[in-house]
């Protein structure tokens, strides 16, 4: 157990104006070391601010370069910091990048996450999580570029990040209560795999989206107009809620049938 113990300075020997300002010095100590406690906190805050500020200029740079074409200086330039200051906070390039997709996974999940579906129909709740992934993908264009990127390097950096693994375990888990609740309510089809099922969902928005300049041109249709934003999410509503509520008929496509 730490005992606390206040020490005065002996001030044997001392004249009455030597103790005063033996005391004095002593009380400025004590203050100065409770002003140090009292900035502890808000330099905290402000360490956190600094790698939110690196962060944001790092995402910037990697979507608009990819990985390999990103620069430090650059970034440091982005950020108005000193380089010596981005290293304090990341151990280099790659750390700093991991950090940037972990932080862009969690954008995602996050944004899904603001849905409560807890409670909800478990079509309303598919339905949400529809239109939700779809959104986050409109008003968050760096995501899609950074999944991109990552991809080109097939993966190389998130396998060194326990923490999007982990964001995806909760989402498949969210996705099978949703699925035993409309099984159980007899509204979806049996034996539907969550993580195929994601993918899909998730593709019908990353797909119109990351091909949205060369669809529009080849079509002859602005992809990206909000009428047509909010066309493709009904449309993608639709397949997946379509899909979980049919029953199979016999004669139909299932897995079962490839061999």
């Amino acid at each position: 157990m730490n005992v606390m113990v206040s020490v005065k300075p002996d001030t044997s020997g001392l004249t009455e104006t030597d103790g005063t300002i033996c005391w004095n010095r002593a009380t400025r100590l004590r203050e100065k070391g409770d002003a140090l406690q009292n900035k502890s906190k808000p330099v905290k805050r402000d360490s956190i601010r600094t790698q939110e500020k690196i962060l944001a200029a790092a995402q910037a740079e990697f979507a608009r370069r990819g990985y390999d074409g990103a620069r430090v200086d650059a970034i440091v330039a982005r950020a108005k910091i000193s380089k010596n200051l981005l290293y304090h906070h990341f151990r280099s390039k790659e750390d700093l990048y991991i950090r940037v997709l972990e932080r862009t996974y969690e954008t995602l999940r996050r944004r899904q996450g603001d849905i409560p579906l807890a409670g909800l129909d478990p079509i309303e709740a598919m339905r949400r999580l529809c239109e939700s992934t779809f959104q986050v993908f409109v008003e968050e264009p760096d995501v899609i570029v950074m999944l991109n990127t990552e991809n080109l390097h097939r993966g190389k950096h998130i396998s060194k990040s326990p923490i999007i693994r982990a964001l995806y375990d909760r989402l498949s888990e969210s996705l099978r209560i949703i699925l035993k609740d409309g099984e159980e309510k007899g509204v979806f089809r049996k034996g539907i795999d969550p993580v195929e099922l994601y993918i899909s969902m998730s593709g019908l928005g990353y797909f119109y989206l990351s091909n949205q300049h060369t669809l529009s041109l080849l079509f002859n249709r602005r992809l990206r107009d909000p009428e047509n934003i909010a066309r493709r999410q009904a449309h993608i509503v639709d397949m997946v809620i379509s899909y979980l509520t049919r029953i199979p008929e016999e004669g139909d496509w299932t897995p079962d049938l490839v061999r």
